[in-house]
């Protein structure tokens, strides 16, 4: 269950209008310092994404599945999407929560160090072409909150 200031935090960036991507962020960020202060680890600085893409999805956030990804990947983000739209039924399994979060507590918190994180991001926008990486940063230019002077 994501933490009360970051469904806040997402339901603002909603309503400033800015992209599900964008709210989705919060929620990997919030994964991201799970595993930093030692809640839990991750194997990768990709799964601790994963994991906080897939909460966004489960909160409400209208964020599509991968387009890239295996076809199980898919079918998850679609379910995960499916579960944000209609009201929680029941609580989760105890046990089954319980199994996960001891399966994570296993795994290292390196994942999300600096290093890890600044090679995440370099290999993702490898895999982006030079025009793909300028329309981003000009998007980003343009949609960025002033500050009042």
């Amino acid at each position: 269950m994501p933490e009360k200031e970051t469904l806040e935090r997402a339901q603002d960036d909603a309503r400033e209008g800015k992209s599900p991507s964008t709210q989705a962020g919060e929620f990997v960020h919030e994964e991201i310092e799970h595993v930093k202060e030692g809640k839990h680890g991750a194997r990768s600085a990709k799964q601790a994404i994963a994991i906080g893409l897939s909460k966004a999805r489960r909160a409400g956030v209208k964020l599509p599945p991968p387009k890239s990804g295996s076809e199980k990947m898919r079918r998850q983000a679609e379910r995960d999407q499916e579960k944000g739209e209609r009201p929680t039924a029941r609580a989760p399994s105890r046990k089954r929560s319980t199994a996960t979060t001891n399966a994570l507590k296993r795994e290292s918190s390196r994942s999300v160090s600096h290093k890890a994180l600044s090679e995440q991001g370099r290999s993702a926008a490898g895999k982006r072409s030079s025009s793909q990486r300028s329309a981003s940063a000009k998007k980003a230019a343009r949609t960025r909150a002033r500050r009042p002077e």
